[in-house]
């Protein structure tokens, strides 16, 4: 396209660590879209379920740290173009659930998990590596990533307590957020990646599950 901006290397790091700053700083991510809580009334939790599911939901916030810097960093070092704008598109995308996670938590009386930025360290050089090696792996990546987020959403949905339907609308949202970055993925060429990659990616996924829980 004819105005399309191009950026130097310089304004790219920038731009990245631009976006580093708004993933981990307290109430930097403004959504795009109003949160799916806001149409649902406030029910009052016990202690015991309050905590719970503020856990569940630091740990979707987490994902979502985790996939803004996947994303960023596949768009890093993206061969085509085509496919660096399909990165940053679905990190924007990704913005909403990052910050309806946070205001859950918060409205739960909660925090983020201090773990955020090993967590975001971690995931950026995964997507920045996969970028150099191929496309069609960044790709694959995402769909696989998202598929491991949609195990996740689906586990928690089932854990909610009944009457938490602030939080069962967001996730529910989530879930189809997820499901289609998936499938745009897979559409765009990304690779199908066989049962071994995806069960050492389901590992490295509950180590992060386990520990952000709590910290």
């Amino acid at each position: 396209m004819a105005n399309e901006r191009h950026y130097s290397a310089a304004d790219r790091l920038l731009l990245q660590a631009d976006a580093a700053l708004r993933t981990l700083l307290p109430f930097s991510g403004k959504p795009y879209r109003p949160s799916p809580a806001q149409s649902e009334p406030e029910t009052q939790l016990d202690a015991g379920q309050a905590r719970h599911v503020a856990g569940l939901m630091r740990v979707n916030h987490t994902g979502e740290v985790c996939a803004q810097a996947l994303y960023q960093g596949q768009s890093l070092t993206a061969q085509l173009p085509q496919v660096r704008s399909a990165m940053e598109q679905a990190a924007n995308e990704e913005v909403d659930h990052l910050a309806w996670c946070e205001q859950r938590i918060r409205e739960l009386d909660s925090r983020p998990s201090l773990l955020n930025p090993l967590f975001y360290g971690l995931s950026f050089g995964i997507g920045a590596a996969a970028g150099l090696i191929s496309d069609r792996i960044s790709l694959g990546f995402v769909a696989a990533t998202e598929d491991q987020v949609c195990k996740h959403l689906d586990d928690h949905l089932g854990q909610l307590p009944e009457e938490d339907r602030k939080s069962r609308a967001i996730l529910e949202q989530m879930r189809i957020d997820e499901r289609q970055h998936a499938a745009t993925a897979l559409e765009a060429g990304g690779l199908r990646f066989p049962a071994p990659v995806k069960f050492g990616m389901s590992l490295l996924s509950k180590v992060m599950t386990k520990t952000t829980y709590r910290i």
